[in-house]
Protein backbone atom coordinates (compact mmCIF):
# COMPACT_ATOMS: atom_id res chain seq x y z
CA UNK A 1 0.00 0.00 0.00
CA UNK A 2 1.35 3.42 -0.97
CA UNK A 3 1.57 6.47 1.22
CA UNK A 4 0.74 10.05 0.22
CA UNK A 5 3.32 12.81 0.62
CA UNK A 6 3.69 16.51 -0.18
CA UNK A 7 6.76 17.29 -2.27
CA UNK A 8 8.89 20.19 -1.07
CA UNK A 9 11.33 20.01 -4.01
CA UNK A 10 11.13 19.26 -7.70
CA UNK A 11 11.70 15.54 -8.28
CA UNK A 12 12.16 14.63 -11.92
CA UNK A 13 9.59 12.05 -12.94
CA UNK A 14 7.60 12.49 -9.74
CA UNK A 15 6.45 16.10 -9.40
CA UNK A 16 7.22 19.60 -8.19
CA UNK A 17 6.88 21.61 -5.00
CA UNK A 18 3.38 21.46 -3.44
CA UNK A 19 2.37 18.34 -5.43
CA UNK A 20 0.71 15.60 -3.42
CA UNK A 21 1.85 12.23 -4.74
CA UNK A 22 1.65 8.60 -3.68
CA UNK A 23 4.87 6.63 -3.26
CA UNK A 24 6.07 3.42 -1.70
CA UNK A 25 6.35 3.73 2.12
CA UNK A 26 9.98 2.62 2.04
CA UNK A 27 10.86 5.23 -0.62
CA UNK A 28 9.30 7.99 1.48
CA UNK A 29 10.76 6.78 4.77
CA UNK A 30 14.29 6.01 3.53
CA UNK A 31 14.82 8.71 0.90
CA UNK A 32 12.25 11.52 0.56
CA UNK A 33 11.84 12.36 4.25
CA UNK A 34 15.55 12.15 5.25
CA UNK A 35 16.60 14.28 2.25
CA UNK A 36 13.89 16.88 2.96
CA UNK A 37 12.30 16.33 -0.45
CA UNK A 38 8.83 15.61 0.96
CA UNK A 39 6.70 15.81 4.08
CA UNK A 40 3.77 13.65 5.25
CA UNK A 41 0.27 14.80 4.35
CA UNK A 42 -1.34 16.36 7.45
CA UNK A 43 -3.46 19.39 8.33
CA UNK A 44 -0.42 21.18 9.68
CA UNK A 45 1.70 20.49 6.61
CA UNK A 46 -1.11 21.51 4.25
CA UNK A 47 -0.76 25.04 5.59
CA UNK A 48 2.65 25.11 3.91
CA UNK A 49 1.19 24.49 0.46
CA UNK A 50 0.90 28.18 -0.43
CA UNK A 51 4.52 28.79 0.44
CA UNK A 52 5.56 25.78 -1.62
CA UNK A 53 3.52 26.94 -4.59
CA UNK A 54 5.23 30.34 -4.45
CA UNK A 55 8.62 28.68 -4.33
CA UNK A 56 7.70 26.54 -7.31
CA UNK A 57 6.57 29.53 -9.36
CA UNK A 58 9.86 31.32 -8.68
CA UNK A 59 11.88 28.23 -9.64
CA UNK A 60 9.98 27.68 -12.88
CA UNK A 61 10.34 31.34 -13.86
CA UNK A 62 14.08 31.14 -13.26
CA UNK A 63 14.37 27.93 -15.29
CA UNK A 64 12.39 29.47 -18.15
CA UNK A 65 14.62 32.55 -18.29
CA UNK A 66 17.78 30.47 -18.05
CA UNK A 67 16.75 28.08 -20.82
CA UNK A 68 15.59 30.93 -23.05
CA UNK A 69 19.02 32.54 -22.83
CA UNK A 70 20.72 29.18 -23.37
CA UNK A 71 18.65 28.51 -26.47
CA UNK A 72 19.86 31.77 -28.05
CA UNK A 73 23.53 30.91 -27.57
CA UNK A 74 23.46 27.16 -28.16
CA UNK A 75 21.66 27.51 -31.49
CA UNK A 76 24.80 29.24 -32.87
CA UNK A 77 27.15 26.44 -31.83
CA UNK A 78 28.49 23.52 -33.86
CA UNK A 79 29.50 20.51 -31.78
CA UNK A 80 32.26 18.57 -33.55
CA UNK A 81 32.35 14.85 -32.76
CA UNK A 82 35.16 12.60 -34.04
CA UNK A 83 34.37 8.95 -34.69
CA UNK A 84 36.23 5.90 -35.93
CA UNK A 85 35.60 4.83 -39.50
CA UNK A 86 36.60 1.99 -41.79
CA UNK A 87 38.61 2.19 -45.00
CA UNK A 88 35.39 2.83 -46.88
CA UNK A 89 34.60 5.86 -44.69
CA UNK A 90 31.67 4.23 -42.88
CA UNK A 91 31.26 4.85 -39.14
CA UNK A 92 31.78 2.29 -36.43
CA UNK A 93 28.87 2.60 -33.98
CA UNK A 94 26.70 5.71 -33.77
CA UNK A 95 26.31 9.12 -32.12
CA UNK A 96 23.64 9.23 -29.40
CA UNK A 97 22.13 11.98 -27.27
CA UNK A 98 24.55 10.98 -24.51
CA UNK A 99 27.48 11.46 -26.90
CA UNK A 100 26.26 14.95 -27.79
CA UNK A 101 25.74 15.86 -24.11
CA UNK A 102 29.31 14.77 -23.34
CA UNK A 103 30.67 16.84 -26.24
CA UNK A 104 28.73 19.93 -25.12
CA UNK A 105 30.31 19.64 -21.70
CA UNK A 106 33.82 19.00 -23.10
CA UNK A 107 33.80 21.51 -25.96
CA UNK A 108 31.66 24.35 -24.57
CA UNK A 109 31.44 23.66 -20.81
CA UNK A 110 27.64 23.36 -21.11
CA UNK A 111 25.97 20.80 -18.85
CA UNK A 112 22.73 19.56 -20.38
CA UNK A 113 20.63 16.55 -19.47
CA UNK A 114 20.78 14.10 -22.38
CA UNK A 115 16.99 13.73 -22.09
CA UNK A 116 16.70 17.29 -23.42
CA UNK A 117 18.53 16.27 -26.62
CA UNK A 118 15.98 14.75 -28.98
CA UNK A 119 17.06 12.31 -31.70
CA UNK A 120 14.60 10.32 -33.78
CA UNK A 121 17.38 7.74 -34.14
CA UNK A 122 21.13 7.64 -33.45
CA UNK A 123 23.34 9.38 -36.01
CA UNK A 124 25.20 6.85 -38.18
CA UNK A 125 26.58 9.02 -40.98
CA UNK A 126 29.40 11.54 -41.26
CA UNK A 127 28.58 15.16 -42.00
CA UNK A 128 26.54 17.95 -40.44
CA UNK A 129 23.26 17.19 -38.69
CA UNK A 130 20.62 19.43 -37.10
CA UNK A 131 19.53 18.25 -33.66
CA UNK A 132 16.45 19.36 -31.72
CA UNK A 133 16.87 20.46 -28.09
CA UNK A 134 13.85 20.48 -25.78
CA UNK A 135 15.27 22.67 -23.05
CA UNK A 136 11.98 23.46 -21.31
CA UNK A 137 8.31 22.68 -21.73
CA UNK A 138 8.04 26.08 -23.44
CA UNK A 139 11.54 26.39 -24.92
CA UNK A 140 12.84 24.38 -27.87
CA UNK A 141 15.70 25.09 -30.26
CA UNK A 142 18.12 23.34 -32.59
CA UNK A 143 21.89 23.10 -32.87
CA UNK A 144 24.32 21.67 -35.40
CA UNK A 145 26.38 18.56 -34.82
CA UNK A 146 29.24 17.82 -37.19
CA UNK A 147 30.44 14.21 -37.25
CA UNK A 148 33.99 13.81 -38.57
CA UNK A 149 36.25 10.80 -39.07
CA UNK A 150 39.40 10.32 -37.01
CA UNK A 151 41.06 9.09 -40.20
CA UNK A 152 39.62 10.98 -43.18
CA UNK A 153 40.04 9.42 -46.61
CA UNK A 154 42.93 10.89 -48.70
CA UNK A 155 41.86 13.52 -51.18
CA UNK A 156 42.32 12.72 -54.88
CA UNK A 157 44.92 14.88 -56.63
CA UNK A 158 43.49 17.56 -58.88
CA UNK A 159 44.24 17.13 -62.66
CA UNK A 160 46.92 19.34 -64.19
CA UNK A 161 45.48 22.60 -65.55
CA UNK A 162 45.11 22.75 -69.33
CA UNK A 163 47.42 25.03 -71.35
CA UNK A 164 46.11 27.82 -73.54
CA UNK A 165 45.79 25.55 -76.58
CA UNK A 166 43.89 23.03 -74.39
CA UNK A 167 45.72 20.01 -75.84
CA UNK A 168 46.69 16.99 -73.75
CA UNK A 169 48.81 13.99 -74.67
CA UNK A 170 48.76 10.77 -72.60
CA UNK A 171 47.74 12.60 -69.44
CA UNK A 172 50.16 15.54 -69.87
CA UNK A 173 49.85 18.82 -71.66
CA UNK A 174 51.98 19.11 -74.79
CA UNK A 175 54.13 22.12 -75.59
CA UNK A 176 53.04 24.65 -78.17
CA UNK A 177 53.80 23.93 -81.81
CA UNK A 178 57.38 24.54 -82.77
CA UNK A 179 58.90 23.41 -79.44
CA UNK A 180 60.13 20.01 -78.36
CA UNK A 181 57.98 18.16 -75.82
CA UNK A 182 60.88 16.64 -73.93
CA UNK A 183 61.91 19.97 -72.45
CA UNK A 184 65.34 20.08 -74.18
CA UNK A 185 66.27 23.06 -76.26
CA UNK A 186 67.12 22.47 -79.89
CA UNK A 187 70.85 22.59 -80.56
CA UNK A 188 72.02 25.20 -83.11
CA UNK A 189 72.93 23.77 -86.50
CA UNK A 190 76.65 23.34 -87.04
CA UNK A 191 78.32 25.69 -89.51
CA UNK A 192 79.44 24.24 -92.84
CA UNK A 193 82.91 22.79 -92.65
CA UNK A 194 85.69 24.31 -94.64
CA UNK A 195 86.59 27.93 -95.55
CA UNK A 196 84.70 30.01 -98.10
CA UNK A 197 85.97 29.82 -101.70
CA UNK A 198 87.01 33.49 -101.65
CA UNK A 199 89.46 32.90 -98.83
CA UNK A 200 90.99 29.96 -100.70
CA UNK A 201 91.71 32.06 -103.82
CA UNK A 202 93.33 34.81 -101.74
CA UNK A 203 95.89 32.34 -100.57
CA UNK A 204 97.14 31.67 -104.19
CA UNK A 205 100.41 33.54 -105.21
CA UNK A 206 100.82 35.36 -108.62
CA UNK A 207 103.01 33.61 -111.25
CA UNK A 208 106.59 35.03 -111.76
CA UNK A 209 107.50 36.41 -115.25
Amino acid sequence: MKTEVILTHNIVGLGGESDQVKVAPGYARNYLYPQGFAIPVSQTNKRRLETLRQRRAEREAHEFNTMTELSKSISKLIAVIHVKTGDDGKMFGSVTSGTIADQLRTQFDITLDKKKIHLDHPIKALGEHEVELRLHSEVTTTMKVRVESDHPLPQAEAPAPAREDGRREHGRVTEKRGHRTDGKAEEPKAEAKGKPEAKAKRAEKPEKK
